[in-house]
């Protein structure tokens, strides 16, 4: 799964690893990112305008659900396309969710360990998501999980979709909604590019978001 994440690097940083035309703006770096929070997106907001990083409500519910619909913060890659529920989303609101890792808690002895994954160059990693106006009128989104790979299957089971860098500009494309095709042309990043460690328990309270969270619990771990 994917229910918290760290996005720190500037804007020019996200910019150059996007290879596609923004307009540029600040972003303050947070390191503790949760659910039920705005967060940073790049989008088309309708088919025809320009592509904007802008933010979204970190919550998907579309604004024809009834009001006990769920909420759900991530859509599972094998039902995304599928399920009624996400399927007119996948097919033209698909947005990408710049991050620089994610955590994930790992049992140890009894306790989760929370552990830090992300890229071993260090470069931005852009996870791919759904978005969709809420019944409120926000826009909200899902970040779409798969199965967990490489060096993230021995923390957790699942881990968000990190698309590599040709599969970014196809992915955000609102005119290719044919999942046949995407599935040709959109790929994820390679597993082996990933790597982990352990940190601070601190990063389960979301009201801590500073630097140190993404720090090895044990230096022998970078």
């Amino acid at each position: 799964m994917c229910g918290r994440f760290a996005l720190y690097s500037p804007y020019p940083k996200l910019s150059q690893a996007l290879r596609l035309p923004l307009e540029a703006r600040e972003l303050a770096p947070r390191y503790n990112v949760a659910p039920g929070t705005w967060i940073t997106v790049v989008r088309h907001p309708s088919d025809d305008a320009p592509l904007v990083m802008d933010e979204v409500w970190w919550s998907y519910r579309p604004h024809w659900a009834k009001e006990k619909a769920p909420e759900p913060i991530n859509a599972t890659v094998e039902k995304v396309a599928t399920s009624g529920y996400f399927k007119g989303a996948f097919a033209h609101h698909r947005c990408l969710v710049p991050a620089d890792g994610w955590y994930e808690w790992l049992p140890v002895e009894g306790k989760k360990q929370p552990h830090f994954l992300c890229r071993e160059d260090r470069e931005p990693i852009w996870l791919a998501g759904i978005w969709s106006e809420r019944p409120d009128g926000k826009p909200g989104c899902a970040i779409i999980t798969e199965p967990a790979r490489g060096v993230a299957e021995e923390i957790h089971s699942r881990m968000p979709l990190a698309l590599d860098a040709e599969s970014l500009e196809p992915w955000l494309d609102p005119h290719l909604t044919d999942r046949e095709t995407l599935r040709q042309v959109v790929h994820h990043l390679p597993s082996g590019m990933l790597t982990h460690w352990p940190v601070s328990p601190r990063v389960n309270r979301p009201t801590h978001d500073d630097a140190d969270l993404i720090e090895p619990a044990d230096a022998g771990h970078r």
